[in-house]
């Protein structure tokens, strides 16, 4: 067996070398990523991973006997390269991590067991989204792709309406290492300056820029906060807002900050904000488990992947996408009402047990690799199609 693993960002040989160095993750399940697809080594003549996005390109060999493969993209996929380093490889099995039109085309062509393991939603916003979405779903029903992998509920069902069948799709999750089991609910205290935190990717899709008009128009109205950002700030670009905002002693940026001091840094918070644009293709966003997690009220748009899972003043508070306005003003009214602040953070242990699935990503790629009549048998009972996920779909409406 020699499995070929495609991915557009993350890169291998970086994550394993840092790992090297005693050094922690800088998102969730990092480690667990890297060490499942080390694992696999032991049974197969080669494992290999292409990332399209790393500074250089690359192809070695590492310790855990990974082959690791940086194709040196930069935002623009290459897509002739592309296919050329993956032949390259002579795979006989291959995982698609990133729904790259020309690579299932190409697998399909060449016969090859594959399966897709997404980690994002179906975008359905524009005419371009819906011609590729009508191009995928072609691709994704062909016999060669055997099994559709979606990061949870919501983003399964929404491969679903794009025209994946339900018996082809199956719900995954990674390990569970936190729980909101650590935690009590919070409740409003006096304050003299409130507390946001933000993390995730620092573009304007995901809402960043929104964040610091809202804070500027919080601090002309004197309603005293400070902002925590989490995440790489390229090229100092939100930094340069905040100055021209005149926002920026009270914005701090951290930086990329360890894994393991997500959920700390959001229970210190009084409100985590997840603000993304519709067009951002969102599974369901890992700040939100952790924000549920550390019981810290949230404060998220009306996303299609976040409103099946967050109600407004039920689990969170929701606004408009794309408004500095309305988001200002669901900080203001959290900060303001102690009710509704309380029934938020009690209500975040129930929405992340909802949040829930039994299939985890080692152990669908592991079922799906070394076949047998049981293994298949496991798959099947966990497909979308399959009843077990009727209550978390009823939920979610």
């Amino acid at each position: 067996m020699r499995l070929l693993i495609v991915q557009y960002a993350g890169d291998y040989r970086e994550a394993v070398y840092r790992f090297a160095r005693g050094e922690k993750e800088t998102y969730y399940a990092q480690k667990y990523s890297v060490d499942t697809v080390a694992e696999i080594t032991k049974q197969a003549e080669e494992v290999a991973v292409i990332c399209c996005m790393t500074t250089e390109p690359y192809n070695e060999v590492l310790e855990n006997r990974v082959r690791a493969i940086g194709a040196g993209f930069d935002k623009k996929i290459q897509v002739k390269k592309l296919l050329k380093l993956i032949e390259d490889q002579n795979p006989t099995h291959l995982i698609i991590r990133t729904p790259i039109l020309e690579v299932f085309r190409w697998s399909i062509k060449k016969r090859i067991p594959t399966i897709a393991m997404f980690a994002e939603s179906a975008s359905t916003r524009g005419l371009r989204s819906k011609l590729r979405n009508y191009f995928l779903a072609n691709l994704l029903k062909n016999n060669y792709i055997e099994w559709v992998g979606c990061y949870g509920i919501n983003s399964s069902m929404s491969f679903q309406k794009i025209g994946i069948q339900p018996d082809k799709i199956i719900p995954w999750d990674f390990i569970v290492t936190e729980k909101p089991d650590s935690f009590p609910p919070k409740y409003l205290c006096n304050k003299k300056i409130w507390k946001l935190f933000y993390i995730g990717t620092m573009i304007e899709s995901k809402g960043v820029g929104d964040i610091l008009e809202a804070i500027s128009k919080l601090k002309a109205k004197n309603f005293s906060v400070s902002l925590q950002l989490a995440g790489r700030d390229e090229k100092e670009f939100f930094l340069k807002k905040a100055r021209q905002l005149q926002i920026e002693d009270c914005v701090e940026f951290l930086g990329l900050v360890p894994n393991s001091s997500v959920v700390s840094l959001m229970r210190e918070a009084d409100v985590v904000l997840v603000p993304s644009h519709h067009e951002y293709p969102e599974g369901f966003p890992l700040a939100i488990t952790h924000a549920l997690c550390s019981r810290t009220p949230i404060i998220a748009s009306d996303h299609p992947m976040f409103i099946q899972i967050l109600k407004n003043e039920i689990n969170a508070l929701i606004f408009p996408a794309k408004s500095p306005s309305y988001l200002s003003e669901n900080i203001e009214k959290l900060l303001s009402n102690q009710e509704i602040y309380k029934t938020l953070s009690q209500a975040s242990a129930d929405t992340w047990t909802q949040l829930q699935v039994p299939v985890k990503w080692d152990t669908m790629i592991n079922y799906w690799l070394y076949e047998s009549p049981k293994n298949q048998q496991w798959l099947f009972e966990h497909r979308l199609s399959s009843g077990r996920y009727n209550s978390n779909i009823v939920i979610n409406k």
